[in-house]
């Protein structure tokens, strides 16, 4: 099974060994793959997680999925060997980018792990999509998809 992750970009309000102990639930009911983005600091805090999880769980993989291709190395350094680009997602203007790499993780996904606080928004919109498109959604914060 697979499962990405939609967040604010600020997430002050989430401690990151909730989140850690929530990601290993979703190991123990199977799920083994895992797409995250790379914007923001829910985004930051997944990918700290399942670095830690991935020494104590070597079955799992995990990947960044880019919105934009690193046009340098050193945009690229943060996530060397965990990221993909997808075939596809760069087609049309730049700056519906991430919209179009939120529903590549979506449309690739049977869950999704959220933090949202708030109705608006594209964390929101996003997990109200992969609610919509029947996947499990779990959220860790106050709002209601």
């Amino acid at each position: 099974m697979i499962c990405t992750f939609f967040g604010h970009s600020d997430c002050y309000g989430l401690a990151e060994a909730v989140l850690f102990r929530t990601i290993e639930k979703l190991i123990s009911e199977g799920v083994d793959e895992f797409y995250v983005g790379n914007q923001g600091h829910f985004d930051n805090m997944v990918f700290s997680c399942l670095i830690k999880l991935k020494s104590i769980y070597p079955h799992i993989s995990f990947t960044v999925v880019l919105a934009y291709l690193p046009m340098r190395k050193a945009e690229h350094d943060p996530y060397h060997g965990y990221s993909i680009y997808p075939e596809g997602i760069e087609e049309g203007p730049q700056r519906f980018a991430i919209e179009r790499r939120n529903k590549w993780m979506i449309n690739h996904a049977d869950c999704c792990l959220c933090y949202i606080t708030h109705s608006w928004g594209r964390a929101y919109k996003f997990a109200k999509q992969a609610q919509k498109k029947g996947l499990k959604v779990i959220c860790l914060g106050d709002a209601e998809l």
